[in-house]
């Protein structure tokens, strides 16, 4: 198959097949609380869970963990196993005698999940299963002023070429739920925006940087055209389910700060759970006030936001200012220099002092403001993503000096601030972690069943 335009991983390639990045364990799934008496979806989603997430691995241990009678338990798990959703694969080794137990673990070809985690520039998809492997992967150009219209059709056509690439991929190991030469079906596909989200009613609220797009029905919309359940959620939020759930729960609660063309965040509670708050904003600390910028104008409207002075739209247009001013002040590093956020991570890669002081300076803003979110949050760990946070130590380290300079001893005794370990791959890996949940949610596993029959 044939790349799409500006496709910087074709598909078909054998480097975007079942590879998790950096060697990172897969996520955790979350695992609803049964309560006595219930039965039907949320029964065959918790069993389900259980033994996606871990939490037990053979029949005895799900009895257990799910604190049901063994007929119960039994008679649920041999449902999900008939319907195909559960497989019984190989023994689970232990001492003593007896035949071993079989190993319970949910069917990765039942379904499979779609994820577009769209930034200002670009969106990164990929297609993975509900073991969450990645099958296949795709990064293309988009341009938000285009409209939702005109970008969903580009999202929608990239996702289903890149399903349909996976067919071939699923034809050549374990063909339950896939025919030969076919793709699995699209149980679930999750969208991230790079903006403020009505996660529950999947539209975006007045994103500063997407025109045209207030109070679009993105999930509906989608939702038909794919015809499953479409998720829809600012991709910040996205980035911090992924990077909380590949980390030990004992680094809970996460605070993840993204620096890229704008300044975004996500909260994820102890329990894993991302913290959205009453009508998902939630983390969306790009608009919070900072000193000394009470006549700098943000893109929102308003004067003095962190994004409008410390994002790398922000630094980029301080550097052009200050080369303007000065145009012989980057000679020796801005030869056949790109444009924008491009060329600003080349002069920091490069040691530029300027472009270095420009971050220098953008971190300590952004610092101030970590600070104050971590008394009000106090996390156990602060991640640092996007576009900045990768291409150096520089911006890191003084954030991590400003918070423990600023905050009190007590938020910060414990406290670990580093960059992503899962970079640019974060936000694929949370939409990933929610597609699964949904498939495997009360609703979600019923009509998964009834797929698979």
């Amino acid at each position: 198959m044939s790349a799409l335009p500006g496709a910087a991983i074709a598909p078909s390639s054998a480097a975007s097949v079942r590879q998790q990045p950096g060697g990172i364990v897969h996520p955790r799934l979350s695992v609803p609380v049964l309560r006595f008496r219930d039965g039907g979806g949320l029964l065959y989603s918790t069993l389900a869970r259980l033994i996606a997430s871990g939490a037990a691995v053979h029949r005895g241990e799900l009895v257990e963990r799910a604190g049901l009678a063994r007929s119960t338990v039994t008679r649920h798990l041999e449902a999900l196993i008939e319907a195909g959703v559960i497989i019984e694969d190989g023994s689970v080794g232990r001492p003593g005698r007896g035949r071993p137990p079989q190993r319970l673990s949910v069917n990765p070809r039942a379904g499979l999940v779609g994820v577009a985690d769209v930034g200002a520039l670009e969106a990164r998809l990929a297609i993975t299963d509900l073991a969450q492997n990645r099958l296949a992967s795709l990064d293309i150009p988009v341009d938000l002023a285009q409209g939702p219209e005109a970008v969903l059709e580009q999202l929608e056509a990239a996702l289903k070429e890149l399903h349909g690439s996976v067919g071939a991929i699923l034809a050549t190991g374990d063909r339950s739920g896939a025919a030969d030469g076919e793709p699995g079906d699209l149980c679930a596909v999750t969208v991230g925006l790079p903006g403020p989200v009505d996660h529950a009613a999947g539209i975006p609220v007045r994103p500063p940087i997407m025109p045209g797009w207030d109070g679009y029905p993105v999930g509906q919309v989608l939702s038909q055209r794919f015809g499953c359940p479409v998720l829809v959620d600012n991709d910040a939020n996205l980035m911090a389910l992924g990077e909380a759930r590949t980390l030990p729960k004992d680094q809970l609660p996460l605070l993840f700060v993204t620096v890229s063309t704008g300044i975004g965040g996500g909260l994820v509670s102890a329990e894993g759970e991302l913290h959205r708050g009453a009508d998902g904003a939630a983390g969306d600390i790009g608009h919070l006030p900072v000193r000394g910028a009470d006549d700098v104008v943000c893109r929102c409207g308003k004067t003095g936001c962190i994004e409008a002075v410390a994002s790398a739209a922000a630094m980029t247009a301080r550097l052009e200012r200050e080369r303007a001013a000065q145009p012989g002040l980057l000679t020796e590093t801005a030869e056949d220099a790109l444009t924008g956020t491009e060329e600003l991570t080349r002069l920091i890669r490069h040691g530029d002092p300027a472009a270095l002081r420009i971050v220098l300076d953008a971190a300590e803003h952004i610092g101030e403001v970590v600070a104050l979110l971590v008394h009000v949050c106090n996390p156990a760990r602060v991640v640092l993503g996007g576009t900045l946070a990768s291409v150096g130590d520089e911006l890191v380290s003084r954030v991590r000096g400003v918070v423990y300079h600023r905050a009190l001893p007590l938020a910060t005794r414990n406290l670990r601030i580093e960059a992503s370990r899962l970079g640019e791959h974060a936000g694929r890996v949370g939409g990933a972690v929610l597609g699964v949940e949904q498939v495997l949610s009360p609703d979600g596993i019923i009509d998964l069943m009834q797929r698979q029959r």
